[in-house]
């Protein structure tokens, strides 16, 4: 399976980050929006150089260890009786834990 190529992007503008910092609602300083620029232009440059490698032949993968399940068998077992259950409630009725009227 290979994916569309897509046009390699060669420089994010401040332009473009302000564009963007209005779409999101962010308010950047000057500063800001210039490193941002800066840092997202990295980012693409550093996606445009792995675009360049061969993977003819590697399989995509979503995780890079293989994952199994983890769940336990559902098997019915003996519950806890009752009484062991109550036995350090600090307070107790009628088989069941009395607990503080919260409403």
């Amino acid at each position: 399976m290979s994916l569309p190529k897509v046009d390699h992007v060669g420089e994010i503008g401040e332009e473009r980050v302000r564009h963007v910092a209005l779409l999101s609602r962010l308010e950047l300083t000057d500063d800001e929006v210039g490193r941002f620029a800066r840092e997202l232009t990295a980012v693409i440059h550093h996606i445009n150089k792995l675009e360049e490698l061969d993977l003819t032949g590697v399989e995509p993968t979503s995780h890079p260890m293989p994952l199994t399940n983890v769940f336990r068998q559902d098997v019915v077992v003996p519950s806890l009786p009752n009484e062991a259950a109550l036995s350090n409630a600090p307070e107790q009725r009628d088989g069941c834990f009395k607990v503080p009227q919260i409403i």
